[in-house]
Formats: structure tokens, C-alpha cells, sequence
């Protein structure tokens, strides 16, 4: 297996029943003294909806509270669908930079779901 970034994620579109590519996703990183969130990462998922090098292979992580940004709406206009969600943000907590953190989201139109994946 190559190496990936730390921080991974795999979108699924549940109305067609296959991976989302060309999804534009941007991964935020909390400053704690300041409380504001900064853009550490973007990239687009590939053709199977994946996006494992958003950062570069062995980059360490800080402990700390990110986010992960969707840009679903374009995803659904270039289909010529309309979604209820212009972005789907998926905050979360790394507590252990030595784990790989997994972000899947599984969407459709008009919902989304997602779980801590492996």
C-alpha cells in the first residue's frame, strides 16, 4: 500500500450508488490560542471518491480540532441536479496524531451521514 496523508476521507454518493469524483474538499485546522480555524489542505476526490493524499505522506498532525469541508453543491450542479447542502463541514477531534484519521461521508441530494472509518 502507498503511503497516505494522516488524515483521509471517501465520499459515496448513496442516489447513484457510486463513488463521488471531483469533489472539491478543504481540510481546516483549529488554532487554539485563537480559536479560528485556518485551511491546511484542498484537493478533489479521485474517480473512486477518494482523497488519501490530502496532505503529504508523513506529515504529522497536531492533537487538536479540524474540519473537513465538501463543496457538494458544485458536485450535484455538473450532474444537473439540485442539493439541499451548498458544503457539508465535518468537524472533528484528533486526540492521538499517531492514529490515521478516516472521514467517510456517505450523501445523497438531500442528506448525509458519516462515521469514524479505518
Amino acid at each position: 500500500m502507498a503511503a497516505r496523508s494522516p488524515i483521509t476521507t471517501h465520499i459515496l454518493d448513496g442516489g447513484r450508488g457510486a463513488p463521488a469524483s471531483g469533489v472539491q474538499v478543504i481540510l481546516f485546522h483549529e488554532d487554539p490560542s485563537s480559536q479560528t480555524y485556518r485551511s491546511l489542505a484542498e484537493s478533489l476526490t479521485d474517480q473512486n471518491g477518494r482523497c488519501e493524499q490530502l496532505l503529504p505522506p508523513g506529515t504529522s498532525v497536531a492533537a487538536g480540532n479540524y474540519y473537513l469541508r465538501f463543496k457538494t453543491r458544485s458536485y450535484f450542479q455538473t450532474r444537473g441536479e439540485s442539493s439541499f447542502y451548498p458544503f457539508i463541514d465535518i468537524h472533528f477531534e484528533v486526540t492521538d496524531p499517531t492514529q490515521h484519521h478516516h472521514v467517510p461521508l456517505l450523501l445523497n441530494n438531500y442528506s448525509y451521514s458519516t462515521y469514524r472509518g479505518c
